[in-house]
């Protein structure tokens, strides 16, 4: 039998070394999309900084919190998750949510994402992948791939999966680090209400993993920033 076939992800008990720079939409998106492997970072030694994108605020559809202070309380929740898996560094950059903004408005952040990137000089960068249906998460994947390319940035960068599965080109093994990704969630109380995010986390991990017989795995999406 011949024709072409889709290439099989890599896949890797750690992720290679060096600095790593997420850059997410929601307070929660770290710990759910690349925790793991932030995580297998961190305990290699490596430098990683964390970017929130957006407020968090829409992160209340019933109303419960007054508008400062759940935005405060969610940078709270992302460094005591943060901390869980040996992750400190983070910045919130405050942007409103929930909506797709127009050209204007799309490039202040996406200046300030290269501007980010010559900062800190990564070595890799995490966001959500371009297929995420999630509005914040799309948007936030185009500053980002778009910021990435004004920067010039030439090391490896990756999407990851929160709300759209992707076809992943890098599977990371996250077993080591699996309990600590499940109590990082735990702390976005805000977020939970009753419901415990474990079957959820447990079923990503678990699902990305089958194919490499691993108990636990996040995966990535290789970025492709010439098209822009």
């Amino acid at each position: 039998m011949t024709g072409e076939r889709a290439p099989l992800p890599e896949t890797f008990s750690a992720p290679p070394r060096g600095r790593a720079l997420a850059l997410v939409p929601h307070a929660d998106d770290d710990v759910i999309g690349c925790g793991g492997t932030c995580a297998l970072h961190a305990r290699q030694g490596d430098p990683v900084r964390v970017i929130v994108i957006y407020s968090g605020v829409e992160g209340d559809p019933d109303r419960r919190y007054d508008p400062d202070e759940l935005a405060a309380l969610r940078r709270e929740e992302a460094r005591s998750g943060g901390a869980l898996l040996g992750l400190s560094d983070y910045e919130f950059w405050g942007y409103p949510e929930g909506h797709e903004p127009g050209l204007h408005e799309l490039l202040v952040p996406v200046r300030r994402v290269a501007e980010a990137v010559r900062a800190f000089r990564p070595d890799v960068v995490y966001a959500p992948w371009v297929g995420e249906q999630h509005i914040d998460h799309h948007v936030a994947a185009r500053v980002v791939r778009m910021g990435l390319f004004l920067a010039r940035y030439a090391g490896a960068a990756f999407g990851f999966e929160v709300w759209t599965p992707l076809v992943a080109t890098r599977i990371v093994d996250i077993t080591l680090v699996y309990e600590q990704k499940v109590a990082a969630l735990r702390e976005h109380k805000s977020q939970l209400g009753p419901w415990d995010p474990a079957p959820f986390v447990t079923g990503w991990a678990m699902e990305q993993g089958k194919a490499k017989k691993l108990r636990a795995a996040e995966a990535f999406r290789r970025m492709v920033l010439e098209d822009l």
